[in-house]
């Protein structure tokens, strides 16, 4: 079986779909694509079925990305929660909905918010303020806000992928 990662934001159209791409191509370079499998959703139904965000796409392509994806916007569910290893929220809202949905409190504890991998970013005391680890919801605004949501995606990567290695090694 392999290690399965899901990144999840409000409509699985910006946020969630960029770090799934990066996620996959980061896992690719370490050596680990044939070992974990990456997949996005988003805590609502608003965007269900569409595509991702074109902002998004752009940036992606502009950064060297691949773009042919045929992503389409899901809610997640509970059945998913349960499936996999490791799920990053990219919000502490996101985090709570998701730990409120997990059938499990296992499957609860497998909700990490994105940003806790990026060495960057503000530390958070076990109960603080985990909004402090938020990534930016790039939707009402052009391409600097995308770029900037991509950077925090990105500064995050490197720190999933050596998580995912250590605990692939521990299987």
């Amino acid at each position: 079986m392999p290690y399965r990662v899901m990144t999840v934001c409000t409509g699985n159209i910006c946020r969630s779909p960029m770090a799934e791409v990066v996620l996959r191509e980061r896992l690719a370079a370490a050596g680990l694509d044939g070992e974990v499998v990456v997949d996005s959703s988003g805590v609502s139904d608003e965007e269900e079925g569409n595509p991702i965000d074109r902002r998004a796409r752009a940036v992606l392509r502009e950064h060297g990305y691949p773009t042919a994806d045929l992503h389409r916007a899901h809610q997640v569910t509970s059945a998913e929660l349960e499936s996999r290893d490791l799920v990053l929220a990219m919000t502490a809202t996101h985090a709570r909905a998701l730990r409120r949905l997990a059938p499990t409190p296992e499957a609860a504890e497998r909700v990490v918010l994105y940003r806790s991998f990026d060495p960057a970013a503000p530390e958070v005391a076990p109960g603080g303020p985990e909004y402090l680890l938020d990534i930016d919801d790039p939707w009402y605004g052009g391409q600097r806000e995308f770029e900037a949501c991509l950077a925090q995606v990105e500064a995050a990567a490197d720190g999933i992928v050596d998580h995912v290695r250590a605990a692939l090694g521990a299987d």
